[in-house]
C-alpha cells in the first residue's frame, strides 16, 4: 500500500479541468475562423483581379494594343484555362479589361 502513496500523477478533476479549458478555446475560435473564410476569398479575388489587371497592363506596354483572354494566354501573360478566382468566380478579359463572367 505504501508505493501507491508515492505515485505522481494526474488526478481526475485536474484532466477534466485541462479539457474544460481546451473545450472553452475551441468553442471561442472555430466560429471566428469560419467567419472569416468568405472575407478572405473576396479578398483574393480582388488580389486575382489586380494581378490580372497588372499583366494586361504589361501586354499593353509590350505589344501597344488592348489583349483579351486568348492574346493572354498565348504571349504567355497568364495560364491556360478558364480564370477563377478562389471563391469560385469565373472572370473574362474583354478590350483590356477584367469582368465577372
Amino acid at each position: 500500500m505504501r508505493w501507491l502513496k508515492n505515485q505522481k500523477g494526474f488526478t481526475l478533476v485536474e484532466m477534466m479541468i485541462v479539457l474544460l479549458i481546451i473545450s472553452v478555446l475551441l468553442l471561442v475560435t472555430i466560429p471566428n475562423i469560419a467567419r472569416q473564410t468568405a472575407t478572405i476569398d473576396e479578398k483574393g479575388c480582388e488580389a486575382y483581379r489586380t494581378m490580372l489587371s497588372s499583366q494586361i497592363e504589361s501586354y499593353k506596354l509590350e505589344f501597344k494594343k488592348k489583349p483579351d483572354l486568348a492574346d493572354l494566354q498565348s504571349e504567355g501573360f497568364v495560364k491556360e484555362g478558364p480564370l477563377v478566382c478562389p471563391d469560385g468566380t469565373e472572370l473574362t478579359i474583354a478590350a483590356g479589361v477584367v469582368n465577372n463572367k
